[in-house]
Order: structure tokens, then sequence, then C-alpha cells
């Protein structure tokens, strides 16, 4: 068991809502994915904000670059951890 976790990075919440639905159709993910507000930096408009998609995979199956190409879909990407 590797405990790995993928975080993708979304432009606005719309985008990340709309990842966390459709990741369980497209890839076998054992929990429900998480949204997370990143505000960066100094910023407090909720519009300077990144969405996060944590997206838990204990047994280390996902595919990182399929994950890449599917988070490019909605302009984001995968932190690489």
């Amino acid at each position: 068991m590797s405990d790995v976790r993928h975080v993708l990075v979304l432009p606005d919440r719309d985008a990340a809502e709309e990842v966390a639905e459709t990741i369980r159709d497209r890839f076998t993910v054992p929990e429900e994915p998480q949204l997370v507000r990143d505000a960066l930096a100094g910023e407090d408009d909720a519009e300077d904000a990144q969405w996060l998609v944590v997206v838990e995979d204990p047994d280390g199956q996902l595919d990182a670059a399929e994950l890449d190409g599917f988070v490019a879909a909605w302009d984001g990407w995968r932190e690489a951890h």
C-alpha cells in the first residue's frame, strides 16, 4: 500500500465540482474526492482562488498521465509530489 494522494488544481469552483463529479465515472476511486478552496497568498477575493480536488489513491492504482489529461480538459493540472 503506497497511500498516494493526487491533488488536482482547477481555476474555479464550477470546474472543481464538475471534476469531482465526473472523476468517479472515469476512474475507480475508493472515496469521494474532497474539494478545497486554495486562496492565493495575500488575496482575500474569492475570485482569486484556485480550487483543489483531492483524490485518495491508497493502492497507487491511478495513472498520473491519465489524470493529467483528464484535468487538462478543465484547464487544470495535477500537482506532482
